[in-house]
């Protein structure tokens, strides 16, 4: 079996922390909405809300499965390297996407690049994971 190395768990820290501050960044800015819009439950129909909240969820759908992924191939022996690469992806993308639904107006491309860059984080960590499970029983 792999051994985990110190590197790659630091590494992990590092983007499982920035990745927080990006969904605490994402709760403040609901409230924000929330409390601007007068919408106190829900999102009381407001495009508005309806915009921020679903940035938020979206972020919740990506960030923790990706970093447990990550966490997984840091745990089989996966290089620092890997994790900084799938890390950096990661944030940026989130980062990307959480400008676009917190504006009012935003460029598409906020949102396009956020999410390829996510989803390329999340399926090449996702295939990593694979290899090196699958490494620790053939």
């Amino acid at each position: 079996m792999l051994e985990a190395t110190t590197d790659a768990i630091g590494a992990l820290a590092i983007y499982a922390g920035l990745n927080t501050l990006i969904l605490v960044w994402l709760a403040f800015q609901t409230g924000r909405v929330r409390q601007s819009e007068k919408v106190l439950m829900g999102d009381g129909g407001n495009p508005r809300m309806i915009r921020i909240m679903r940035g938020h969820a979206n972020a919740m759908e990506f960030i923790p499965v990706t970093l447990i992924t990550l966490l997984a191939v840091a745990l089989l022996g996966g290089p620092a390297w890997a994790i900084h690469g799938f890390g950096l992806l990661l944030t940026a993308g989130r980062f990307l996407h959480a400008l676009h639904f917190t504006a009012a107006d935003a460029p598409g491309w906020q949102r396009s690049a956020g999410t390829a860059l996510s989803l390329l984080a999340m399926v090449g960590a996702a295939f990593w994971a694979i290899v090196a499970g699958l490494a620790t029983i053939i």
